[in-house]
């Protein structure tokens, strides 16, 4: 059964950005509502409230029971988007899509890799390619997360979307043949080779310059005689 958390607000008549700045200075937060059977309206909800919430889950895609103060009216609703300020990360705006218990949802899950990986033990490097999975599933069947075991990945091996043990009721769009996770072969091989290279070209000149130098006095014996004469 999909965590389903509690969050109250209240319906929000200000708007504008003076309106929503004074809401933020109070410690409030704006958002909307909206959905297929709900005309979409404005909102406001304790900042504190919201970012607990945030703060105990390991996604922003939240089932939440949204139960408006001043219409006593509780709705189930999906935070479908979170709006951060890109420099102190504080939540700017929060959008619920409303929905029913029998509705097939979209949302995007964190895909957790687990264990660790034969190949990575012999030296290859884990490389984890898709962190987010794009599920479709109802309310009820919403995992948090979605938790991927790479114990039997060698080195060069892949596992592919087609491969995942996606929760019962969950589906996803992504290609079968996606690669989320592989492992890759030890990078310091190459390192080491190209690094030998140089080194055995450095060599074959040192080789070359004593003969150069034990050359030189020879000559100059041959032509002190003839500067003589």
């Amino acid at each position: 059964m999909a965590k389903i958390s509690p969050l109250t607000a209240h319906t929000r008549k200000r708007s504008g950005s003076g309106a929503i700045n004074s809401l933020r200075r109070e410690g409030l937060i704006p958002g909307v509502v909206y959905g297929k059977e709900v005309e979409s309206f404005n909102v406001r909800l304790r900042a504190k409230e919201v970012e607990n919430i945030l703060h105990h889950s390991v996604s922003e895609h939240i089932l939440v029971n949204l139960t408006i103060e001043d219409t006593t009216e509780t709705k189930l609703a999906l935070i479908q988007d979170v709006q951060h300020n890109p420099l102190t990360g504080a939540i700017l705006h929060v959008d619920f899509h409303s929905i029913r218990e029998d509705e097939k949802i979209h949302s995007n899950v964190p895909l957790e890799l687990t264990g660790e990986s034969a190949g990575a033990k012999a030296g290859g490097l884990l490389e984890h390619l898709v962190h987010n999975l794009s599920i479709a599933c109802l309310p009820k069947d919403l995992p948090e997360k979605i938790e991927v075991d790479v114990s039997g990945l060698e080195i060069n091996g892949a596992l592919h979307v087609n491969e995942l043990k996606l929760p019962e009721g969950v589906t996803t769009s992504l290609g079968g043949t996606v690669v989320v996770a592989r492992v890759a072969e030890p990078r310091v091989v190459i390192v080491e080779e190209a690094a030998a290279a140089p080194a055995a070209k450095g060599k074959g000149k040192a080789k070359a310059a004593p003969a150069k130098q034990a050359a030189a006095p020879a000559a100059k014996q041959a032509a002190a005689p003839a500067k003589k004469k």
